[in-house]
């Protein structure tokens, strides 16, 4: 389970945060109509994707470096 391991719970945020991210980019009103409640969540990790692009990019190459090559 992810959740139990910290480097696993780091991928799937950050997997979750890059596949909302380009959801939004293809079909904006699939994610817009949903920004509160339960589904606001990825709505969220959607805003945070865009805005936070360069930041969300590093964190993928650190971690694509620590899977392929430290684990």
């Amino acid at each position: 389970s992810a959740i139990f391991n910290f480097q696993s719970l780091l991928t799937v945020i950050l997997l979750l945060i890059c596949t909302c991210a380009y959801i939004r980019s293809l079909a904006p009103s699939v994610l817009d109509r949903n920004k509160t409640g339960l589904l606001g969540i990825f709505w969220k990790c959607a805003r945070i994707g865009e805005r936070k692009s360069p930041y969300v990019a590093v964190c993928c190459v650190v971690m694509a470096f620590s899977i392929l090559f430290i684990q």
